[in-house]
């Protein structure tokens, strides 16, 4: 899979692992998250062996272990490994047939991918080689329509779909694919692929540090709302500096105002559009910020796979413009009790019933409270309600009503803030929990009881950094009025 999607990939993988990205934790989350979930699967068909290997460096034991479950007829293997022409092949499941066997690929996703199905006709095809009759082929993946009430339902939490037919236009170009592979990894020489929108789709690739590293970190490939394609065409045409751009090129004003606020070092302040915004605000003003953890599988009475669980917020809430904000918060206890409707009756009693509750990037605060009212209709009003009174404070920034260069075209809390309030003794930099991820990561361990670290700190960092996210919000809308108030400060 990774030759289909870079040869450059497939021979940095086998030749220079040293030159790969670093893994993060949330990216070791989600690969364990992926293992959860499969075997998990196996229930499914369970009364299986396991063959999974003692080293995923030396396959060879589970190979031969696997023709053998195969010559005396065992009826279900998982992980049973296969090896043709150097090509080696791991089925999460085999399930023994009236025709020979079939195939169960498990996916932690909640549907079938593209990339699926060119990883499947390559296992097949590898099975098949080996002498093994194989009379289906099917994805296994979590049902996201399935919601959890009472025990845990394996056969309603998955789907499964077969491909037998979807991978035949496939099969007949691996071995050709094989050879011009092994090819490549036989060469001296790193093969010489440009970077392209390969890069990033369909998966981001591991390698991008490496061969991005001529990129700078600020380029085309940051002009907002700039099709992909237009970037990589400007690449091509060694224009990789927003400096570099012609005056021939066409862009969108918005996209145009970017562009000449980095050329010409200007900040952009559109004054009317921003007191007009300002005006629109009802005092108290509520400043809020939502923390949600997720579960593959879902953990909580009423949920669904994936479902964004609300676990924490912070609320900043100033009384008239030049009030000092009062501060209040809400993190549930990570003791795997629902924190949903302790959550709900802490947000409703702390947001009133008047005034403008203000956040950042309002799409995911709407969704986490339109998905509470569906799974608390008695709180549904209320929480209607609420949502009738939030306004996004993204909107001035995302709409260039007030623009600096240092935004680098990104209207993201983390570039907004910092790049206005550069000096500022409040800063993420010094927090051990800097972002969403990390926290939705540290509680969702801390909720299963699985977390390494110490609760007590964890929870102070968490409450330290949402925090900061609001105080964040009140120190904008402050700068907002400023410059409205005070037109020497543009």
């Amino acid at each position: 899979m990774r030759g289909v999607k870079c040869t450059k990939c497939l021979y940095l993988n086998k030749h220079h692992g040293e030159l790969r990205d670093p893994i993060t934790e949330q990216q070791e989350a989600i690969f364990q998250q992926g293992t959860n979930v499969g075997e998990l699967a196996q229930n499914l068909h369970p009364g299986g062996i396991d063959l999974t290997p003692e080293s995923y460096y030396d396959f060879t034991p589970s190979v031969i272990a696997t023709k053998e479950a195969i010559q005396r007829g065992e009826n279900v293997i998982y992980e049973a490994a296969f090896l043709h022409d150097g090509v080696l092949a791991a089925m999460d499941i085999l399930v023994k047939s009236d025709h020979g066997y079939k195939a169960y690929e498990v996916k932690s996703s909640t549907g079938v991918k593209s990339t699926y199905i060119q990883d499947a006709a390559l296992q097949a095809y590898v099975i098949m080689a080996s002498g093994v009759d194989l009379e289906d082929i099917s994805i296994v993946h979590l049902n996201k329509t399935y919601k959890l009430d009472g025990e845990l339902d394996i056969q309603q939490l998955f789907t499964t779909v077969s491909i037998r037919e979807t991978i035949q236009p496939y099969l007949s170009t691996i071995q050709t694919q094989i050879d011009q592979f092994k090819g490549i990894l036989n060469s001296a020489a790193i093969p010489n692929v440009p970077i392209g929108p390969h890069c990033s789709a369909p998966y981001s690739c591991d390698f991008t540090g490496h061969c991005w590293s001529d990129v700078p970190d600020y380029s085309v490939f940051d002009i907002s709302g700039l099709g992909e394609s237009r970037k990589f065409d400007l690449y091509n045409r060694g224009i990789v500096s927003l400096h570099q751009i012609p005056e021939s090129e066409n862009f969108s004003a918005n996209q145009q105002k970017q562009i000449d606020a980095e050329v010409q070092e200007e900040s952009y302040i559109h004054r009317d559009r921003i007191n007009q915004f300002l005006n629109d605000l009802a005092y108290p003003v509520h400043f809020l910020d939502f923390e949600t953890m997720s579960f593959a599988v879902p953990q909580l009475e009423g949920s669904f796979p994936y479902e964004p669980i609300p676990f924490q917020y912070s609320m900043h809430k100033q009384h008239s413009k030049n009030a000092l904000p009062e501060h209040v918060e809400f993190l549930a206890e990570p003791n795997g009790v629902d924190p949903r409707a302790l959550f709900i009756d802490h947000l409703l009693d702390h947001c009133g019933t008047t005034g403008t509750i203000l956040v950042y990037n309002i799409g995911f605060e709407k969704r986490i409270l339109n998905n509470l009212a569906n799974s608390y209709p008695q709180y549904k009003t209320r929480i209607e309600a609420i949502l009738l009174r939030m306004v996004d404070l993204m909107t001035p920034f995302k709409k260039k009503w007030y623009y600096t260069p240092e935004m680098k075209g990104s209207a993201s809390l983390k570039y907004v803030y910092p790049a206005i309030f550069p000096t500022t003794e409040n800063s993420y930099s010094g927090l051990n929990i800097s972002d969403g991820a990390m926290a939705s990561l540290v509680f969702a361990q801390m909720f299963q009881g699985n977390y390494n670290g110490n609760y007590q700190n964890a929870s102070t960092d968490l409450l330290a950094y949402c925090q900061l996210d609001t105080l964040a919000l009140v120190r904008l809308l402050d700068q907002l009025h400023s410059i409205v108030d005070h037109p020497q400060t543009e």
